[in-house]
């Protein structure tokens, strides 16, 4: 069937959520950076968006590579159904 394109963008999004996810835990307590962003860790917070939405789609990718699995198994594994259809 070929690459689901939700391998890798499920795999760029997890890997630049944990990036910002470290990088804001890291720099949480410097007051300089937090006063441009009004106090709000923004590394921190866009990290967690962006982890939990690439562990989504790598999850979402991993259910339908499994049904697909699945419904070919049932193709192949009876023969009676192949022979009615031809």
């Amino acid at each position: 069937m070929g690459l689901d394109i939700r391998w890798p963008i499920g795999l760029m999004f997890s890997i630049i959520g944990a990036i910002l996810l470290i990088y804001g835990l890291f720099t949480g307590s410097n007051d300089e950076m937090l006063k441009r962003s009004l106090g709000m860790n923004i590394d921190l917070g866009w990290g967690l968006v962006l982890l939990v939405f690439g562990l989504l789609m790598l999850l979402s990718a991993k259910l339908a590579a499994a049904a697909s699995r699945t419904r070919e198994s049932e193709i192949r594994g009876s023969p009676g159904d192949a022979k009615a259809a031809r």
